[in-house]
């Protein structure tokens, strides 16, 4: 079996969507199975992970000569505001597009639970979840960078800490107000900052956030992130999985997310805490919780035990089983 495994616009496209990308492949690798990067119609299967109109084009394409199309539904209309500039502008004609997008497939992969009963209001096209798995080999050594990157960033444990590009949406106002709220405690956001792309609200919390609070922009080694991070705070209001979550878990960090649909496979108490609070006030009880270190370690430990069911190779056999759906 041959697939041809496109990702349009890839060299442009960073955060979750590449990371996703990156673990298809190597879970593709993992089952030994022939694919290209290439869009092609000499292929078993077609399978686009981002909508756009070369893969439309290939899609329609693929359709009228009988070759199985596979999409990974990655963007909805929900996700993509409060991203960048212009995206909540964009939000609301993106829907119909990725209805009829999505409805080109004859299979279509959703991260979660929560992604599924999105799309499933977008198209009657056929849904299955597959997680983006978590890449653990990624991970391997980070402990040995607590060192330097504490140094580097000029933090101190328990430092409070996140993951991925700063965006408004990922909950980047009460990260920031949670800082102004505990200024004895270190918080640090690792990811690309992209301000040109941002707009002026995001770009005040970023600018105006307290000394406390530090965006670190891109990182040469995201191990970094997880060996200086003490406490991953994810007050994210939308998110169709969350890779930096799962890859906080694997390392066995302890994990504060809001309660939101996306999350409901997480027990509060257990895997994580959960603040269903609309404010700040919830996540910073929660973190004045977790200054215990017993607590941290303990559910550190059952994250990282939960993590386990997303390895890539716990996930990699389902992507067998649905190329062979399809074809």
């Amino acid at each position: 079996m041959k697939i041809s495994h496109y990702f349009e616009l890839e060299s442009h496209v960073t955060g979750g969507i590449h990371e996703s990308v990156v673990h298809q492949r190597k879970m593709l690798d993992r089952l030994d199975l022939t694919y290209t990067t290439e869009p092609t119609l000499e292929a078993d299967v077609f399978h686009c992970n981002l909508m756009g109109p070369r893969s439309v084009w290939y899609a329609r394409q693929a359709r009228s000569k009988g070759v199985p199309v596979v999409a990974n539904t990655h963007v909805t209309a929900e996700d993509f505001g409060d991203s960048f500039r212009f995206t909540n502008t964009l939000a609301k004609p993106l829907k119909p597009y990725l209805e009829w997008a999505y409805g080109l497939a004859d299979a279509l992969v959703c991260p979660s639970e929560y992604n599924q009963d999105l799309i499933e209001t977008y198209t009657e096209t056929p849904t299955t979840v597959v997680s983006n798995g978590v890449d653990r080999s990624k991970l391997a050594g980070f402990e040995s960078l607590e060192d330097e990157y504490r140094e580097r960033y000029d933090l101190e444990s328990p430092t409070v800490f996140l993951v991925g590009h700063v965006i408004k949406r990922k909950g980047l106002k009460t990260f920031v107000e949670l800082a102004r709220r505990l200024p004895d405690l270190d918080f640090a956001w690792f990811g690309p900052l992209d301000l040109s792309l941002k707009g002026r609200e995001t770009t005040a919390l970023i600018e105006n956030a307290p000394d406390n609070c530090t965006f670190t922009g891109y990182v040469d080694d995201i191990r970094g992130a997880y060996a200086a991070g003490d406490v991953f705070c994810f007050p994210t209001h939308e998110e169709n999985e969350g890779i930096a979550l799962l890859e906080a878990m694997a390392a066995g960090k302890p994990v504060l997310v809001r309660d939101i649909e996306t999350f409901s496979w997480l027990e509060d108490g257990k895997d994580c805490l959960k603040v269903s609070e609309a404010g700040v006030d919830g996540f910073e009880a929660a973190l004045e919780r977790l200054r215990d270190p017993e607590l941290r370690a303990q559910l550190g430990s059952n994250a990282a035990a939960r993590s386990e069911e997303f390895s890539l190779e716990a996930v990699a056999n389902q992507y067998q089983s649905l190329y062979e759906e399809v074809v």
